[in-house]
C-alpha cells in the first residue's frame, strides 16, 4: 500500500528526471506498482480510508512520484458531466492534441507540492493519450476538459517536468489569450 510517505516532495532528483519505458509485458513487480498507484488514488478519494490512512487527496499519481522512475500512471477523475475516468497506464503517450488550449481556473496542485502556487497552467483542451493497461493491452483514450489536464499533468511527470514549470512567471494569473477556463 502506498502512503503519504511514500510519496517524494519537490526538490527530489527523480522528480527531474525522464522515467524508463516499462518493458512489455509487464513485470509482475511493474503490475503490482501500477496498481497500488490506483489503489492509492482511490482510497485517498474515499474520506474514511483517505482519514485512516492519513492520505492527501489525488486525482492522479504518476511512478516518479513514488520514487519509480517508470513511465506509469494512475489517475481517476470525473469529468463536468459526472462521467469517471479511471485509468492505470504503463508508457503513456499523447499521440494527438487540439491546437486549442486550456487551463484550470483553480490552477493545479500536485502530492509532491506541499504548497500552494498560484497561477494558470496552459494545457491542450483535448488529447488522445495511447498507452497499456496492467495487462499489457494497448488502450486509446480520448480526453477533454479536466480529464485532459489530468492526464497532461501525469504525463510531465515521466518527463521530469513539474506543472509550474508552465506558469506564466511574469503574469501567474493573466488568463490565457485564447485558451478555454475550465472549473473543476
Amino acid at each position: 500500500m502506498i502512503t503519504m510517505k511514500d510519496i517524494i516532495l519537490d526538490g527530489h532528483p527523480t522528480l527531474r528526471k525522464i522515467a524508463e519505458v516499462v518493458p512489455l509485458p509487464p513485470s509482475q513487480e511493474d503490475q503490482q506498482t501500477l496498481k497500488d498507484m490506483l489503489q492509492y488514488v482511490q482510497d485517498s478519494q474515499d474520506p474514511e480510508k483517505a482519514e485512516k490512512y492519513g492520505l492527501r487527496s489525488g486525482i492522479g499519481i504518476a511512478a516518479p512520484q513514488i520514487n519509480v522512475s517508470k513511465k506509469m500512471i494512475a489517475v481517476r477523475v470525473t469529468d463536468k458531466a459526472g462521467t469517471l475516468y479511471e485509468a492505470a497506464l504503463f508508457n503513456p503517450k499523447i499521440i494527438s492534441h487540439s491546437m486549442e488550449k486550456a487551463y484550470l481556473t483553480t490552477g493545479e496542485g500536485c502530492l509532491s507540492v506541499e504548497t500552494t502556487i498560484p497561477g494558470y497552467v496552459p494545457r491542450y483542451a483535448r488529447i488522445t493519450v495511447k498507452g497499456y493497461d496492467v495487462d499489457g493491452n494497448e488502450q486509446k483514450l480520448r480526453l477533454k476538459g479536466l480529464p485532459a489536464i489530468v492526464f497532461q499533468h501525469e504525463i510531465d511527470h515521466l518527463n521530469g517536468i513539474m506543472f509550474y514549470d508552465h506558469i506564466d512567471k511574469q503574469k501567474p494569473l493573466a488568463p490565457i489569450e485564447g485558451a478555454t477556463p475550465v472549473d473543476r
